[in-house]
């Protein structure tokens, strides 16, 4: 990797959800530990999976790594980050003042922006702070999926344009003095992060139009900010070692086709080309080999691992047409897909809302997914009784400031809607009016059938997690509470209404990640409803020696899905052509149907 010849003292690695940001960052952070250098590796993710890549349990604390002298890690947990922000504003006044305006106080400090800023706060004090993390040669950033990360990014602004203006002195997060305090290290964090001494932005993607295409788009926001030190990492770049196999032939002609393809804004980045490893890259040992060739395993040990259980597994798991039949039994509701960024919620989605709206039920297809591709999946296809939508913040957040205005604003004199004019300018602005979109599109469910494409893990999480936190920022600006709003989480619980797809690859990372969505769904009271492991190898025919141990390597992970996770699971195949447009999202779902009747 070129950017590791003269690596800056920050590193941050972002890019589209399952992309391999976690086992690039890992992999850096390792190689410089390597080289004698002290590394501090930081997750801002929600759903971080460090933990899990290194073999080490962390926390919000910097933590050793046993196996790699030099190198320590953490993750920075919003919610414990929100915890520890809370009480350090609300302590003081402990004993000062009267416990009513205490409570008044902590509850002031439970919404939705108290979680975001406390996240940001620990971010902004590794960056802007020189101080906190002087005893570390290189800070490695392994970032959540790229909309949250843009917001990350975009907050010192945010944060720093919202107090410079602010007259009222009060805000959601409650008084602004405790932020202005910050103001100074958050301006330094954006110095950090503009400086291209200091800091170089790894922008990591597979050789996939969708993930190049949001690189472009990251790296083009960013330069914006002024963060302009940049490094295109294409992780997963295949070279067919067997051109008889034909579906490594289509294989590496999509990566091919990918890489000409790319965005021109990408093309005069600095770039390093990482080929698609033939095992999974968990541990330490597997990690130190990232880039290396020779990273297949035996072939006896190949073949062994690909004929055990596989009859087994696709006797054990639903046709997608069953699994539709399944959805519709209601006739109406919502069908929600979640999982990992990248495992292919939207394709699911498209093709679950293709399916019903072709046995004659009225389908609306929408997505919360700020970096979603629903429309081109889609392409421009129309089938009647399917409608498309997505869920776009900038209209959403228009449209709740003017209903604010308007209701809540009316009675109001002019220094009172001047002060909540100024409220509804504050970032936390944007996660409320996408909230109570969300709200209103699953309550759409209540006559038709709602399929809804849903944010990376991390963020769907946090949404369904600040339910509660939501309503009281919705009551406390508006001061009406929508029956949508009120409705959405006994809605989401009725399993007679709401059925959770959990999407995942049959790969480590995705399957555990999703498994620990599970339980904070099932936490939420909200049981999921089937499993969909999309893009795998198991059914085809394979002879290139990578493509064969990749697919040996996912029968433990089926097995794990099948026997502990899921109570229903269907198994979609890797397609040589992408299932784009209608026809596309026939094809793949023939296939799955196909592949369960021969079974």
């Amino acid at each position: 990797m070129e950017f590791l010849e003269t690596p800056t003292r920050n590193l941050f690695f972002t890019g589209k959800g399952g992309v391999g940001k976690t086992s690039m960052a890992c992999a850096t952070a390792i190689g410089l530990a390597d080289r004698g250098l002290r590394v501090l590796l930081v997750s801002t993710d929600p759903a971080s999976n460090l933990d899990e890549v290194l073999a080490t349990q962390l926390s919000n604390k910097q933590t050793a790594v046993d196996s790699v002298p030099n190198l320590w890690a953490l993750n920075i947990d919003p919610e414990q980050a929100a915890r520890e922000y809370r009480e350090r504003m609300v302590a003081p006044y402990r004993g000062v003042l009267p416990d009513a305006a205490v409570e008044s106080m902590e509850e002031q400090f439970s919404g939705s922006c108290t979680l975001e800023i406390a996240a940001f706060d620990e971010f902004a004090k590794l960056l802007g702070d020189e101080q906190a993390t002087e005893n570390f040669d290189h800070i490695i950033f392994d970032t959540a999926p790229t909309g949250h990360t843009l917001r990350l990014l975009t907050l010192p602004s945010a944060w720093s344009g919202f107090m410079e203006t602010s007259t009222s002195g009060t805000s959601c997060l409650g008084p602004l003095a405790g932020l202005q305090a910050q103001q100074s290290l958050y301006k330094k964090t954006v110095e950090a992060l503009s400086d291209q001494d200091r800091t170089t932005l790894v922008l990591v993607t597979r050789p996939e139009d969708s993930a190049l295409r949001e690189a472009d788009r990251t790296s083009g926001e960013l330069q914006v900010l002024g963060v302009t030190n940049q490094h295109l990492v294409i992780n997963g770049v295949f070279q067919a070692g067997d051109a008889s196999d034909p579906i490594a032939a289509a294989m590496q002609a999509r990566c091919d086709q990918a890489i000409a393809a790319m965005p021109g804004g990408l093309e005069g980045l600095d770039r390093t080309s990482v080929p698609l490893a033939g095992r999974g890259l968990i541990g330490v040992d597997a990690l130190r080999q990232l880039g290396s060739t020779n990273q297949t395993v035996a072939e006896p040990a190949v073949a062994a691992l690909i004929d055990s259980d596989q009859d087994r597994e696709t006797g054990a798991t639903l046709a997608m047409d069953a699994l539709t039949d399944a959805l519709s039994a209601q006739g109406h509701g919502v069908i929600l897909t979640m999982g990992k960024g990248g495992v292919g919620k939207t394709t699911v989605a498209a093709g679950v809302a293709v399916a019903l709206a072709e046995k004659g039920f009225a389908v609306h297809l929408s997505t919360t997914d700020p970096a979603a591709h629903v429309a081109a999946t889609m392409a421009a296809d129309q089938i009647d009784g399917l409608t498309v939508s997505r869920i776009d913040p900038a209209e959403e957040i228009q449209a709740y400031r003017d209903e604010v205005m308007r209701t809540a604003g009316a009675a109001l004199d002019e220094q009172g809607r001047a002060l909540l004019e100024e409220d509804l300018r504050s970032p936390c602005t944007e996660e409320i009016a996408v909230f109570r979109a969300f709200a209103q599109t699953v309550a759409e469910g209540e006559d038709r059938i709602v399929v809804l494409d849903t944010a990376p893990t991390g963020h769907t999480v946090l949404l369904l997690d600040s339910a509660l936190a939501y309503h009281r920022e919705v009551t406390r600006q508006s001061s009406e509470m929508p029956e949508s709003v009120e409705k959405l989480l006994p809605r989401l619980r009725d399993p007679n209404f709401t059925k959770v797809l959990v999407v995942t690859l049959p790969e480590s990372t995705p399957v555990h990640e999703a498994a620990r969505l599970q339980d904070d769904l099932r936490r939420a009271e909200i049981e999921p409803f089937a499993w969909v492991i999309n893009q795998s190898l198991r059914p085809l025919q394979l002879t290139d020696p990578v493509l064969r141990g990749r697919q040996a390597s996912e029968a433990v992970f089926i097995q794990e899905v099948i026997s502990q996770h899921a109570k229903r699971a269907t198994i979609l195949p890797w397609q040589a052509s992408p299932p784009t447009g209608v026809e596309g999202l026939r094809e793949l779902f023939l296939v799955s149907t196909a592949s369960a009747a021969s079974s």
